[in-house]
């Protein structure tokens, strides 16, 4: 019987960072967002192969998550220090992308100065308009359920103050055990998300972007609400070059239809 291990990069405290490489090309890095493992952008992944671009994709398990390890520690260096294990333990140099607080880690993995030679962005979820209340002082909150165990509670108030699900919607995300039993199995991992971009304090520390000096491709949904599409265009506007493009139809769940993004980002990274 054939049996096989997923890889693993050890962090620089010392936690277990599961990563899965595919592809012969040019590694890139692909980072999901809240709720997921790495097995959410494997449909990308896929499809970037299937591109002109000449990338081996990388699924990574941010730590807490799939096959990582976890340490309780919120400071988003942990996490930069995370993708930075795996970029060693694949080769070098490598092209990131990042969907929702994953494209926040993944822009402040560049910021850290980590050998990243093209960076794409979906939707990082920045609060930088008016149109949407702002979750005060959501990392201590959530981290304050998590220490009481009210898992549920703390899935919940992320969906509703966060990401903005309504309530009627997130019940009936709770009548689903499978849904639900996966998101709640997540929870500990929230206060990283929440930490990374602060829903209550827009984009922090935004004159660093100007100092970015690679290529920037930041993508937004045409059919995602105009907050989070405020979020992409506002990275444009700050990352000296960076290209914006909205994608007509197209939402906060893409990594479920990648094809047209793969095709964008095939076009980018080639």
């Amino acid at each position: 019987m054939t049996t096989t291990t997923t890889p693993a990069a050890t962090s620089a405290d010392g936690t277990s960072i599961a990563y899965e490489p595919s592809g012969g090309g040019r590694p890139i890095v692909l980072i999901g967002g809240a709720f997921n493992d790495r097995s959410t952008c494997a449909g990308l992944a896929g499809a970037l192969v299937g591109t002109s671009a000449d990338v081996a994709p990388v699924l990574i398990d941010r730590r807490g998550r799939g096959a990582s390890g976890y340490r309780a520690d919120h400071d988003p260096a942990r996490e930069v220090e995370d993708v930075a294990a795996v970029i060693a333990a694949v080769g070098g140099e490598v092209d990131l992308f990042g969907h929702s607080s994953g494209a926040v880690l993944a822009i402040e993995c560049v910021l850290a100065g980590l050998p990243v030679r093209r960076l794409a962005v979906y939707e990082p979820p920045f609060v930088v308009t008016d149109d949407r209340p702002r979750a005060i002082d959501l990392l201590g909150r959530l981290s304050a359920l998590i220490a009481l165990h009210r898992r549920d509670d703390a899935v919940a108030l992320f969906l509703t103050e966060a990401a903005l699900v309504p309530a009627e919607v997130v019940a009936g995300m709770q009548a689903d055990a499978a849904m639900w039993g996966a998101m709640t199995a997540l929870a500990h991992t929230l206060p990283h998300d929440s930490a990374l971009f602060a829903p209550d304090q827009g984009i922090r520390g935004e004159e660093r972007y100007a100092g970015i000096a690679i290529p920037v491709l930041a993508i937004a949904g045409g059919a995602s609400p105009a907050w989070l599409q405020g979020g992409a265009a506002r990275v444009a506007e700050l990352v000296p070059g960076a290209r914006h493009v909205t994608m007509p139809g197209a939402d906060h769940s893409v990594l479920h239809q990648p094809a047209d993004l793969a095709a964008l980002m095939g076009e980018f990274l080639a």
